[in-house]
């Protein structure tokens, strides 16, 4: 168990999940044409296809996702970047964004980290479109919180994300981590951002190595 479940339960996090789908439905069904066809923080994908990809586990039976894992040989992030493209291209707007709050209590989860790996992928996804479209802030913080701290140099290095000589602290939870000379501060919601791996839009981070991390 980890230390999210520890400290919650499982049963907060299985609530949490749920809000956050039915959130972001609520959030991605007013987009307007132009926002869904922005690029999103996810490189390569715009915000159609980020939101595709986050209800291909609900859409997609399980023998159906290695039936697409074999054709990509399998290779997980090019399945993924696949069925993202292919999903985008042939569903409207309006049926991306119904999938989650149609499915927010779906038991989905990655195949590695348990229930709190799917509260990460919902929240992470959600931000590399808000943070990109410059939305306003809406990660509940005991949220952004409990998911900071599940970070552990594993998921960096699966994610991508290089923190040598860098210190995180966020300025609005109790939470830092590394031991850099390179202060990189912000909002607890964009830390999270930069430990999977993503560079965000300027002014967002503050600190000696927060060019690092911008985009």
């Amino acid at each position: 168990m980890n230390s999210a479940q520890q400290e919650h339960g499982v049963g907060w996090i299985r609530e949490q999940i749920a809000a956050e789908r039915r959130e972001l439905a609520g959030v991605f069904a007013g987009l307007t044409a132009e926002q869904w066809n922005s690029p999103s923080l996810c490189a390569g994908w715009r915000v159609r296809e980020v939101v595709a990809h986050m209800s291909t586990g609900f859409r997609h039976s399980t023998a159906r996702t290695f039936w697409e894992l074999a054709r990509s040989g399998g290779n997980v992030h090019r399945m993924a970047d696949r069925i993202a493209r292919r999903d985008a291209a042939a569903l409207a707007g309006a049926r991306l964004a119904a999938a989650l709050a149609e499915h927010a209590d779906h038991p989905w989860r990655p195949p590695v980290g348990g229930r709190i790996a799917a509260l990460a992928h919902d929240a992470v996804h959600g931000l590399d479109v808000t943070v990109a479209l410059g939305l306003p802030a809406r990660l509940p913080l005991p949220r952004a919180a409990a998911l900071l701290g599940t970070v552990s140099g594993r998921s960096l290095r699966f994610f991508g994300a290089r923190l040598e000589g860098v210190r995180l602290r966020a300025t609005d939870v109790d939470w830092s981590y590394g031991q850099g000379t390179l202060p990189v501060e912000g909002r607890a919601e964009h830390l999270l951002l930069v430990t999977y791996g993503r560079r965000l839009p300027a002014g967002l981070l503050s600190g000696a190595g927060a060019e690092r991390f911008t985009r």
